[in-house]
């Protein structure tokens, strides 16, 4: 009974999350505008221009065999077939123009969306996410939506509109070749629907499968020197093969599906135009001599059977297209998520902070983390202006959370934080984030030169740059090479030691000149003389003023803070509750 209870739950928790994943594919499709209705429009002329075009051609045979009319009589004839053509082939073009304009604009709003999306999560938000699975998500995934609204959700449209204009009119010409259109036509949508269950699920699991290849893939890549130091770069070579291997199987079974479901429709509408082929022969022939069947002439026969074919090819068009709708709700499901993942930092306001050091004030600030012991309890700190901290500490203890506080990358579940008497959420976050320069324990560095590095939004003065690379210890290695400022990095500033990175992203914070500086752990990789260094950069940075806060095991290197934290357990050690 407790199993059955469990299955039950599964399944009712699956349905919502597929429905909820429909409602946010029909959203990003509605960011198109205007381009699925001209998409249907274009379209729908392209496919009701098929009646005339075979109406004339239909005439045209029957005039020239029954009739025995030549090449003058049916001229006005031959050049209305050419203009329905032309009609047909500019109607063609604009569907297919429409349709290309729906997949570029559905591309970009999801990707702007989900790319704000991963800014808003900031880094707090952001740490524990493979960096491949969300390269994956902002490119595969994304791309998969675009065709979904381009193409499956105007055929929808079409294939009810075009097959019933066309269904009216052999109506008028024959209505026992009708009955049997109109009999083969609810087997199809009724077979591809069950094929289609299949579908969905096995697209589920081929983007789940992708997001985990190519986390996987550029975890081993970055982490390539190490895997050969420790001798196991030839075994994640061969797991790597074989995630690839699972990868291959799951699309080839995406792609099973989808022969599936054109099987099934090729089938069915091949016997149902072969049953109204058949039909109209044995009529034409006398074989047939009830219902309509007597009235049958060339003209209407080969009407008939010439519309045939185009009472299916909308649905044809929908079954080439219903894999497009199972790899966008594949993709929806691995985006989904990730679009609707509530941010970890704060709602902000519209108070912009004044440019001074600023004063700040914490006030039973709580942070609760994943297990049971809270990452921070109860914090009560009162910052001067200008003051110099050392925040030390266990591994553990709360030094990293307290500095995110601090920077607005997280927000607080108990207590508040204040900066100059007003609470954070008052604040613009934007505008209080450049009032700060933030240096991580691994800080990040881009691909490109040096000098791009050290001004990410633009030029700076040549002195400017010197002066932070002197004061941060960088100026050394940055002259050994050949191109000094000049010089390309690597992913991640591949190309540069772990110390030498992180003397180069100190500099870029001390380019900053902000009036306030959070630091997280920024002598671990260095040796003492550049530690030494590095600390003297920082107390020239308090001398000018501004509020430095710093996170360190090694307190020795900051004889000249005016006070020292210590945190144990997420409190401060000392505290009335501690």
């Amino acid at each position: 009974m407790t199993e059955s209870r469990a299955v039950d739950e599964a399944q009712a928790a699956g349905s919502d999350q597929a429905r909820a994943d429909r409602a946010w594919l029909a959203q990003r499709a509605r960011a198109a505008g205007l381009a699925p209705t001209l998409t249907v429009v274009a379209g729908t002329a392209a496919g009701w221009g098929v009646i005339p075009q075979a109406g004339l051609l239909a005439w045209l045979v029957h005039a020239v065999t029954v009739e025995g009319s030549g090449l003058a009589e049916v001229g006005g004839l031959l050049g209305l077939l050419f203009l329905v053509v032309l009609f047909r082939s500019g109607a063609v073009a604009v569907q297919e123009w429409s349709a290309a304009e729906t997949a570029y604009r559905v591309h970009r709003h999801a990707r702007e969306r989900i790319y704000d999306r991963l800014l808003g999560l900031g880094p707090a938000g952001l740490g524990g996410r493979a960096t491949g699975a969300l390269a994956t998500a902002l490119l595969e995934q994304v791309a998969a939506l675009g065709p979904f609204a381009a193409r499956y959700r105007p055929q929808m449209v079409l294939t009810v509109i075009v097959p019933v204009a066309i269904l009216i009119t052999v109506l008028m010409l024959d209505w026992l070749a009708a009955l049997l259109l109109l009999f083969a036509a609810p087997l199809i949508p009724a077979f591809m629907a069950i094929v289609g269950m299949g579908a969905e699920a096995v697209s589920r699991s081929q983007h789940e499968a992708l997001a985990r290849l190519g986390g996987y893939f550029l975890d081993r890549l970055q982490g390539l020197d190490l895997l050969r130091h420790l001798g196991r770069a030839e075994n994640e070579a061969t797991t790597l093969a074989a995630v690839g291997e699972d990868y291959r199987r799951r699309t080839m079974a995406v792609l099973r599906v989808a022969f599936l479901s054109s099987a099934v429709l090729e089938f069915f509408s091949s016997v149902a135009i072969a049953m109204v082929a058949v039909y109209i022969g044995m009529g034409l022939l006398g074989f047939v001599t009830f219902g309509p069947a007597p009235e049958l002439t060339l003209f209407t026969g080969l009407f008939v059977l010439l519309l045939a074919p185009e009472f299916f090819q909308p649905l044809r068009q929908l079954a080439q297209h219903y894999h497009d709708r199972a790899a966008a709700l594949g993709a929806a499901a691995e985006l989904r998520p990730l679009d609707q993942t509530p941010s970890p930092m704060p709602a902000g306001g519209t108070k912009v902070p004044p440019p001074q050091p600023p004063h700040l004030v914490l006030e039973r600030v709580s942070l609760r983390g994943d297990g049971e012991q809270p990452i921070l309890a109860g914090i009560d700190l009162d910052i001067a202006p200008g003051e110099a901290i050392l925040l030390t500490g266990p591994s553990g203890s709360g030094k990293t959370s307290l500095l995110e506080v601090l920077a607005g990358f997280r927000d607080v579940d108990a207590g508040v934080l204040r900066i100059n008497g007003d609470p954070l959420s008052e604040l613009d976050l934007d505008a209080w984030q450049q009032r700060l320069a933030w240096l991580a324990q691994t800080p990040y560095l881009f691909p490109g030169r040096i000098i791009d590095n050290l001004a990410p939004n633009g030029s700076m003065p040549p002195d400017a740059a010197a002066s932070a690379l002197d004061r941060a210890g960088a100026t050394a290695f940055v002259q050994q090479r050949p191109e000094q400022l000049e010089t390309r990095l690597g992913e991640r500033g591949q190309g540069l030691s772990g110390g030498e990175g992180q003397r180069l992203a100190l500099a870029r914070a001390l380019l900053r000149g902000a009036p306030l500086m959070l630091v997280d752990e920024p002598t671990a990789s260095l040796d003492p003389e550049t530690a030494e260094q590095v600390s003297q950069a920082l107390q020239a940075e308090h001398q000018r003023g501004a509020t430095v806060i710093i996170a360190s095991h090694a307190g020795d290197l900051f004889p000249w803070v005016q006070r020292t934290i210590r945190l144990r357990h997420g409190r401060l050690v000392g505290a009335p509750d501690d």
